[in-house]
């Protein structure tokens, strides 16, 4: 008798899941099929992938409990699951690296077919298979970095003092005692505002393989430093390497948590029109708390709604000048700005550079320099319309002093004239966010230059009128 029932629960399970899912099949990473992925599509996609990295020290995969055995729980959301093997680093850690960005541009590349929207792309990953998602998070260029992440009691350090010491050598080899390389691999050192998607994090908090303490708790208060959406879940007891095992005492409580996360994450469209915020530290969200939730790009995408996909590029302190104290064009959020392929581009730099050190010196070069940028995004495959915006007032009694002072007068005089030039020239649209804030209202913070999250909301729907207008 229990032996029936038992066959006939197994056969009900594997109805279920079949039932959930459409199309099992796989897809061969290298040419010799050493890493590959098992894709299990569902039946009704909402067009949310998830690449799922398995546990193992950087030695071995558990393919199953974190892996396949989490298909039907995904696809029953319409979520389409890719569990990835990867190859073990075996002295070079570029294997499992590759493998993982390669996984990200294949379920991105074969969207349409698969059902996947582009911009809801989202990586997994166990133990050391968390180590390799957030690397992934972290390093990945953005054309495979992926939208969100998920980590299950995650190597995060490569400290082998304060993680699982099997992984770090593993994973660094010979160069496990090179400081530099440990800084680099050790991923909460590495997060990068408005750059490392939002995050879910789920751990024991007796876990003695991979200190909650040393690992997923520091990744998750530097996401939170960083002003990036992150939530964590630490239980009293699981250990390590519960995966999806329902004898995990908080099993049921664990997945209805994770479902409810992913409900609150929410995707542009896949048709979505892209948009690129180019930037100083107003852009930036520098002194607003959590800044990738109430920074101008942030509530702007509110605005614009789920068919457009904004992108915060904004990098504080950085000048326009080319020969200014910190250029914006050498930074790599401008060539990751371009590498995103943006269809709209909204450019607000010129504050830093009334500063006297940059002005006084270089100002004859702003116009010239401006062209640059104009001329590099006007060069990019989807030929976006490009939105040049007129500095916000800034209170300069308020600001530092000296050659460091950010001078209203000289962005009234000079920087907002030369912005105006530039754009007549190239027949662009400007935003006059100039008078848009009074330096002295609770629109900005109390240095008198930055907006506060009322400010940027203003900024926002400044900048939402005009694209809007634009697009009709």
């Amino acid at each position: 008798m229990k032996k029936s029932t038992l066959l006939c629960a197994c056969v009900l399970f594997c109805m279920a899941a079949q039932a959930q899912t459409a199309r099992k099949f796989t897809v061969n990473l290298t040419p010799d099929g050493e890493s590959n992925m098992q894709v299990f599509l569902p039946q009704d996609p909402t067009g949310r992938a998830i690449v799922d990295c398995p546990g193992g020290g950087y030695s071995h995969l558990s393919m199953q409990n974190e892996g396949t055995d989490w298909a039907e729980y995904f696809n029953r959301q319409g979520i389409a699951f890719c569990v990835l093997k990867y190859r073990m680093p075996k002295g070079d850690r570029t294997r499992p690296m590759s493998d993982a960005q390669n996984a990200i541009r294949t379920v991105r590349d074969s969207a349409k077919v698969w059902g996947v929207n582009p911009y809801d792309v989202g990586i997994m990953g166990f133990s050391a298979g968390g180590h390799l998602a957030s690397t992934t998070a972290t390093h990945a260029p953005i054309e495979s970095r992926p939208d969100f992440q998920i980590l299950f009691y995650p190597v995060i350090s490569m400290n082998e003092r304060a993680t699982h010491k099997g992984s770090v050598v593993n994973f660094l080899g010979d160069g496990r005692g090179d400081e530099k390389l440990v800084k680099e691999f050790s991923n909460d050192r590495q997060v990068r505002r408005h750059q490392t998607p939002p995050a879910f994090i789920i751990m024991a908090g007796d876990d003695r393989a991979v200190p909650p303490l040393t690992n997923g708790l520091p990744y998750y208060v530097a996401l939170r430093k960083a002003g990036i959406p992150a939530a964590m879940h630490i239980y009293p007891s699981g250990g390590h390497g519960f995966g999806f095992k329902s004898a995990f005492a908080y099993h049921e409580q664990m997945l209805g948590e994770l479902s409810a996360w992913l409900e609150s994450v929410k995707a542009p469209a896949a048709t979505a029109k892209r948009v690129a915020c180019v930037g100083n530290s107003i852009t930036d969200g520098a002194g607003i708390d959590m800044s990738d939730v109430q920074g101008y790009p942030a509530q702007l995408q509110k605005i614009l709604g789920t068919g457009y996909c904004v992108r915060n590029f904004g990098v504080s302190g950085r000048t326009l000048l080319n020969h200014g104290d910190r250029p914006y064009m050498r930074e790599m959020a401008w060539a990751e700005a371009k590498a995103f392929n943006p269809d709209v581009v909204v450019v607000k730099l010129g504050t830093n550079d009334s500063k006297p050190r940059n002005w006084d010196n270089y100002g004859k070069e702003f116009a010239s320099d401006l062209q640059q940028m104009v001329d590099e995004l006007e060069a990019l495959p989807a030929k976006p319309t490009v939105y040049l915006c007129c500095p916000v007032a800034s209170n300069d009694a308020r600001g530092k002093q000296g050659d460091n002072q950010i001078r209203d007068s000289i962005v009234v005089a000079d920087i907002i004239p030369a912005i105006q030039k530039v754009a007549k020239k190239n027949k662009l649209q400007v935003i006059d966010l100039h008078p848009l804030l009074d330096p002295t209202s609770d629109s900005m913070q109390r240095d008198g230059i930055h907006p506060t999250p009322k400010g940027a909301s203003a900024i926002a729907k400044a900048v939402a009128e005009a694209i809007k207008g634009g697009q009709e």
